[in-house]
């Protein structure tokens, strides 16, 4: 792979899109995908892959700095013994319990998806028609109050199933957070709990797949694929971090249609272009 200065600024901007577009409901696998039409990445097409799926990494320990007081399930004082904390330990198998579908699908249908649906249609048709669920769903939670509104609400039946609404998310362009949200608002879980427990699932999720990717791709790599994981890698931490607090705070206060609008003009815009190019 050539490592000159044109190719680390691409590299700085698929970081800045990953770091954007992996915890707002927008779709960063479709975003990436489509950014690499108009911004070829000068590497093979298994890097690529591989690459688009590394860098979320960076969004992962986003996270986990963020949530870290929140998420680690044993508190230390003093030089006592560790005091377990049993409701992060509950919410922690939660988790799992809402990986268990996305992880079967993930592992039964990967390739396939990979080989005939990465495409910019594929992509444009779903970013439109979960823009179109958002918009609807919200209208429709207007006149309805949220019954499950903190973390430690949501139960392993609730849990199980945002789990099965994020298989929605194999199809590129529909995002794997977007759907878990449209899952939680439907089932009545408040905005600020779902994005919540969509982070927490986020970690083993992209953890997963990572790992997934590298066993595919394999462990050799050149010192300028290197170069490359870790610069996008890192900007994707520090754009993260940014914008987890800009969403935790904009749903305080306000719906998710703004998501879902952007959704639709942006996948109108991608039809049109590659209708007509």
């Amino acid at each position: 792979m050539n490592l000159s200065f044109i190719e680390i600024l691409k590299v700085i901007f698929l970081g800045i899109v990953e770091g954007i577009t992996e915890w707002l409901p927008i779709s960063s696998t479709g975003h990436m995908l489509l950014v690499d039409e108009f911004l070829q990445l000068n590497a093979s097409d298994s890097f690529k892959e591989m690459f688009f799926i590394i860098i979320q990494l960076g969004a992962i320990l986003a996270v986990v700095v963020l949530y870290w007081n929140r998420m680690f399930p044993f508190q230390f004082k003093d030089k006592a013994k560790p005091v377990i904390r049993k409701d992060i330990f509950s919410l922690w198998f939660k988790v799992v319990v809402a990986c268990i579908p996305g992880a079967a699908v993930t592992i039964l249908f990967d390739d396939y998806i990979e080989a005939h649906l990465h495409t910019p249609v594929v992509i444009a048709i779903a970013l439109i028609f979960y823009g179109v669920a958002f918009i609807l769903i919200e209208n429709w939670n207007k006149t309805r109050e949220p019954k499950i509104k903190t973390l430690a609400d949501i139960s392993y039946q609730t849990a199980f199933m945002i789990g099965l609404f994020q298989v929605l998310s194999i199809i590129p362009g529909t995002s794997r957070s977007g759907a878990t949200i449209i899952g939680g608002l439907i089932i009545g879980v408040s905005r600020v709990a779902v994005a919540e427990f969509t982070f927490y699932l986020a970690v083993p999720v992209m953890l997963g797949m990572s790992l997934l990717k590298l066993v595919k791709f394999g462990f050799a790599f050149t010192g300028a694929e290197l170069v490359i994981l870790g610069v996008g890698t890192v900007v994707a931490f520090l754009v993260s971090i940014v914008v987890i607090r800009f969403l935790m705070s904009y749903i305080r206060k306000h719906d998710f249609k703004v998501f879902g609008w952007y959704r639709i003009v942006l996948g109108a815009l991608v039809l049109v272009y590659f209708a007509f190019r």
